[in-house]
């Protein structure tokens, strides 16, 4: 069932109130004690206005043309009724109402009601004569005061429903797009994350692929078949390893999040790394007690941080150390490598995106390099809840994830 708005509601009542307070006047009417025959202008009366009202006049809640043709015939019946029959000037009990409601504005509903209590008290006179006069002026003056005050009020009180009406709808408005703003940062958010994931598990495996299969062909090519079997067993791993990551992402979880320690990750880190490009990788990890998330944000520090000096370094070494300090946990990548400028902004994705991710987590990214000096890439998660159990350095080959991006 459609719900009634409240205007609507307002006029249903003003209908019921208009037919009761008619029948009501009519049977005053019957009920008087003057003759039949000097009585039937007051139903002649009645029955125009009812016919008027159901005809036109009930569209004059709404509708400018109805109440300017409806109310004049009001007025009129507030002076026959009392002159014909003067206790039917009880029909004011509606006029009244009726005037404020279909009024356009309050100084002309106020006009009208001086305009009916006029009318009534002039048909009062006419039934009374001049001793009427003090009793009439009496009861259409507290008539038109009361009438007035009580529209006034009623008026006041429909402004604020108005406008707390209107207030509720920008409410409503504000809060569907404020949750129309949620929605799109969340989906901005999630994109975001999902391209740091891909940036940093598949596409790194992709790359890697891509540049072992060169290198396989180039074999191929000077026919060194002898390590065609380690490029294949090397390319099996890592198509494996995008596999699983990719898995891992579709199933909405952080890709490669290790299984043991991130100390174990990041050995197995720098063995294949090692393997795929010749550059050896020392670790020196740290066993520390960190949750996953702070596990998989370091995870991913060191495999762009390899990334990069596979792509652009030329390094003959480099050195990965995980340990604790007053700052929290620390994970320092340094190659020897060519170096660049760190004080000029690139426009690559790798450091940008490693900085929001550890940004995100309440960490910091730094990067200091010079042009021939070499690399290091310091990465510090505030999580001093880890402890250290003694370091293993490994010298190792290893090869994951290094999609060639630019720092």
């Amino acid at each position: 069932m459609t719900e009634l708005q409240p205007t609507t509601r307002a006029n249903v009542w003003l209908h019921v109130s208009f037919a009761a307070t008619v029948l009501l006047t009519g049977v005053i009417a019957v009920a008087a004690g003057s003759p039949w025959s000097s009585r039937w202008p007051a139903f002649a009366a009645l029955a125009v206005l009812t016919l008027a009202y159901v005809t036109y006049g009930r569209r004059g809640y709404d509708e400018r043309w109805a109440a300017a043709a409806f109310l004049p015939l009001a007025i009129s019946a507030a002076f026959v009724l009392p002159a014909v029959v003067p206790t039917t000037a009880f029909v004011q009990c509606i006029l009244f109402p009726l005037v404020w409601r279909q009024a356009e504005r309050v100084p002309v509903a106020v006009a009208l009601s001086v305009l009916v209590g006029l009318a009534s008290g002039l048909g009062l006179m006419v039934a009374g004569g001049p001793d009427a006069l003090p009793s009439t002026l009496l009861i259409e003056v507290v008539s038109v005061v009361g009438s007035c005050a009580l529209g006034l009020w009623l008026t006041r009180v429909s402004t604020l429903a108005e406008e707390r009406r209107h207030l509720i709808e920008e409410l409503r408005a504000a809060q569907d797009s404020l949750a129309d703003a949620h929605r799109t940062a969340g989906i901005a958010h999630e994109r975001e994350r999902l391209a740091r994931e891909i940036h940093d598990t598949v596409a790194q495996n992709l790359a890697g692929i891509v540049m072992l299969t060169e290198r396989a062909r180039n074999d191929l090519a000077d026919d060194r078949t002898d390590a065609l079997d380690e490029r294949l067993t090397i390319l099996e791993e890592s198509a494996r390893a995008a596999l699983e990551e990719s898995r891992v992402l579709v199933a909405a979880g952080a890709a490669g999040a290790t299984h043991d320690s991130l100390a174990g990750a990041l050995h197995r880190l720098g063995e294949r790394h090692t393997r795929e490009t010749g550059t050896p990788v020392t670790v020196t990890a740290a066993d520390c007690v960190l949750d996953r998330d702070a596990q998989v944000v370091l995870l991913r520090v060191a495999q762009e941080g390899l990334s990069n000096v596979r792509a652009h370094a030329g390094a003959r070494s480099v050195r990965i150390v995980l340990e604790q300090d007053t700052e929290g946990t620390v994970l320092r990548l340094t190659d020897d490598g060519s170096g660049f400028d760190s004080a000029i902004v690139t426009a690559g994705h790798g450091l940008h995106g490693l900085r929001d991710r550890l940004a995100l987590a309440g960490g910091t990214c730094t990067v200091d390099s010079r042009p021939g000096a070499g690399t290091v890439v310091t990465a510090v998660l505030p999580t001093a809840r880890g402890t250290s159990t003694g370091t293993a350095p490994v010298p190792a080959p290893s090869s994951v994830h290094g999609e060639a991006v630019s720092r």
